[in-house]
């Protein structure tokens, strides 16, 4: 067991950032932590790695956080921005620098598909580009155990792509990967298992299929109406039993009764714009189990809680 955490507890004056945590992560599998800024993520990742005190048990490789040989462990925080006048190759080079047996930036930045723009400064790579290189700097010490804290947040759609494509590949290379994040997509893409938090609480633990499966709901038909309510209440006389999502007119149903439901709204007079059938994902379950969607009134950023403090040593943020 690579992490193994019991009954994680952790106040901000009278904020709860973290109301009892406990899961492990085993040597091997992408582990992911999911839910809004705020749920308590960042300041887990804090309380595993001994960057800010907690209460209750956690061990990493077997040992308390502050005793773990630092070459074990590559973590990229949220906010790490390096300087923009390093080139990709300094700015691999610079953190192989502080370990005594560091990998080659060389191959480092073929592992992270920069071999190309290893004399780009990094102000010029794209948006996940310079993801991928904060990523390679976290490799130089061939860590067994990757933690990335919202890696993707702010690049463009391409950008996260590549990022994934990467994360698998150290993944299946052997590398233990725990990420945290509030794309419930890239959870559902990535991980092996995911705990969902909401304000400090673990509230769901499980693979992402086992998580929808258990708490998506069903099927649904969705339908772009002219008017919502006038679609609902015709639905809701053929025998249906429309959900109020807010937006849209959704249905429980199987793509199969797609026909059967236009035709109800037609015979109504009730126009649309589309229809479209869609399964139940990680972000229902969310809803499900916490009564909002994960994407909610989202802000891109830190979650760092009020009188909040660190003691991260790296330089530029990096540990």
């Amino acid at each position: 067991m690579v992490i193994d955490a019991s009954d994680v507890r952790r106040r901000y004056g009278e904020t709860v950032a973290l109301d009892g945590v406990s899961f492990a992560v085993d040597a091997g599998e992408i582990f992911s932590l999911i839910g809004p800024n705020g749920a308590g993520k960042t300041t887990l990742i804090r309380a595993l790695f001994g960057t800010t005190d907690a209460e209750g048990d956690i061990s990493v490789f077997g040992r308390p956080p502050t005793e773990v040989e630092r070459g074990r462990v590559g973590l990229l925080p949220q906010e790490f921005t390096p300087a923009d006048r390093l080139t990709a190759q300094e700015l691999i080079a610079y953190y192989a620098g502080l370990y005594d047996d560091a990998r080659d930036p060389e191959a480092v930045l073929a592992d992270v598909g920069l071999a190309d723009s290893a004399g780009t400064f990094y102000e010029n790579l794209s948006g996940g580009q310079k993801r991928r290189a904060c990523v390679g700097s976290t490799l130089v010490n061939d860590p067994e155990l990757l933690v990335l804290d919202e890696p993707t947040t702010g690049i463009d759609p391409t950008g996260r792509r590549e990022l994934w494509r990467l994360i698998e590949g150290l993944a299946d290379g052997g590398t233990t990967v725990l990420l945290t994040t509030h794309y419930m997509d890239e959870a559902e893409e990535l991980a092996d298992r995911v705990g969902l938090l909401a304000d400090g609480k673990l509230v769901a633990l499980g693979s992402p299929a086992e998580l929808v499966e258990r708490h998506g709901g069903d099927s649904r038909v969705v339908i772009e109406a002219d008017d919502d309510r006038a679609g609902e209440d015709a639905l809701r006389k053929a025998g249906y039993a429309p959900i109020d999502t807010g937006r849209h007119v959704s249905v429980p149903a199987d793509a199969t009764e797609i026909p059967a439901i236009v035709e109800r709204l037609s015979e109504a007079g009730i126009g649309y714009e589309g229809v479209a059938w869609r399964q139940p994902s990680l972000d229902d379950a969310y809803a499900t189990l916490t009564g909002t969607g994960a994407h909610g009134g989202l802000e891109d950023g830190g979650e760092t809680p009020p009188e909040a403090t660190t003691t991260d040593a790296a330089p530029e943020g990096r540990a």
